[in-house]
């Protein structure tokens, strides 16, 4: 650990990564209880999700080409200013009181318009700050200082709700900010590649890349259908209000305890990385993640439902380390940040589509029909990835034994 931060490139990363993503999970905290104070709808939660997959859907793959075309730092820097102006803006429009769930949607277009550039920059940029023996160590404290902040922000968020949203929502421009300057003083050897024509050619390549990749086209996909499936967040706030009668506080807690678990995985991949079995121990992951998820989706006592979140989100760790360092390690640096779009794409396709998925099951299916659904699936997938990607499923190490 001491060798992977004494990179400053490295620390100044992690230390802007950790107060940026807690400043997107308290904001969507506060969006999704603000939706459903206004609506109490399940079906308008789901909204909220879709509604920022869709910009995402359009903008990614656009991202990806300015990510491997521009300085990846300054890229980041402007998507979290411009997050941290929409966090005014809802600040101002709740103390004015203009805020209408036509508003909450029409902002989460915004931001799910935004991420997509700052993902592909963020995922990019990270093999550019250290060297490639410590990318793996890197990659799992990346992870780590992801999940302190998935595990503060929220907590944080929920007891700032005693105040009023609007805390919530000051907070969270102002940690936008701070992100926002700190990336844009990353220094790293950043030549400017050769100009050429923006085409239809070069915006697809990361995708024809990853298609022909039998390995990484299995390791996204997996993320994309198990996440999809599982993911039970949009519904935390019915879960919150009417199963566990814990209200925002309790909200904060079960956004939370996932992190919880990738936080305690994460240290620990951070000290010892996965030398062997490598494919086998990533679907076994995400076997325990839908597991976990059942459990999660039948359980009536607050204290186990957060256990359960915690192993979903051990489970989860696993699976985005070892994912995310293959494809680092198997993609050029030429074509790092096209590959992070399409990463980025079914990422955003298995968090906000799964939340849209999570809302049409819920009012479907009710709530819990909709959980344990989405838990069974996953473990199902898990199951079929074993056989449908070999190249995957039999991957012994992180590194390939022929370079």
């Amino acid at each position: 650990m001491t060798n992977v931060f004494s990179h400053a490139p490295f620390a100044r990363f992690l230390s802007a990564r950790v107060g940026s993503i807690a400043a997107q999970q308290m904001l969507m905290l506060a969006i999704s209880w603000h939706m459903y104070d206004l609506t109490s709808s399940a079906w308008d939660l789901g909204l909220v999700g879709l509604f920022q997959f869709i910009p995402g859907l359009a903008t990614t793959l656009f991202a990806g080409h300015c990510a491997d075309r521009m300085h990846r730092g300054r890229i980041v820097a402007v998507c979290l200013a411009a997050q941290g102006a929409t966090a005014v803006l809802l600040a101002v429009s709740t103390y004015m009181h203009f805020v209408t769930r036509d508003v909450l949607l029409g902002l989460s277009l915004v931001l799910g318009a935004i991420r997509p550039f700052q993902m592909a920059g963020q995922q990019a940029l990270l093999p550019m700050l250290i060297p490639r023996a410590l990318l793996a160590r890197a990659m799992a404290l990346s992870t780590v200082g992801q999940q302190v902040s998935v595990i503060a922000g929220p907590a944080v968020g929920g007891l700032l709700f005693a105040i009023g949203v609007n805390a919530v929502y000051v907070t969270c421009a102002t940690l936008f900010c701070v992100s926002a300057a700190m990336y844009a003083l990353i220094r790293y050897d950043y030549v400017p590649p050769p100009r050429e024509p923006v085409t239809v050619e070069t915006i697809l390549a990361g995708l024809r890349f990853v298609w022909s990749h039998h390995l990484l086209l299995g390791g996204i996909s997996l993320d994309l259908f198990a996440v999809l499936f599982g993911g039970a967040t949009a519904l935390l706030p019915v879960y919150a209000k009417h199963i566990l009668h814990v209200g925002p506080q309790g909200l904060g807690l079960l956004r939370s305890a996932p992190a919880l678990g990738a936080l305690c995985v994460g240290l620990m991949l951070s000290r010892r990385t996965i030398r062997s079995g490598v494919g086998k121990k990533l679907l076994l992951a995400v076997a325990v993640y839908g597991i976990s998820i059942v459990g999660f989706g039948l359980s009536r006592s607050f204290p186990v439902s957060l256990v359960l979140l915690a192993i979903s989100g051990g489970a989860d760790t696993i699976s985005v380390v070892v994912r995310q360092t293959l494809i680092q390690l198997e993609t050029p640096d030429r074509m790092r940040g096209r590959v992070a779009a399409v990463n980025t794409l079914f990422v955003g396709a298995s968090n906000q589509l799964g939340e849209f998925e999570s809302g049409v099951t819920a009012t479907a299916f009710g709530v819990i029909g909709s959980v344990v659904f989405g838990g069974c699936a996953t473990i199902l997938i898990s199951v079929a990835w074993s056989r449908l990607f070999k190249p995957l499923a039999t991957r012994e190490t992180l590194h390939r034994l022929d370079v």
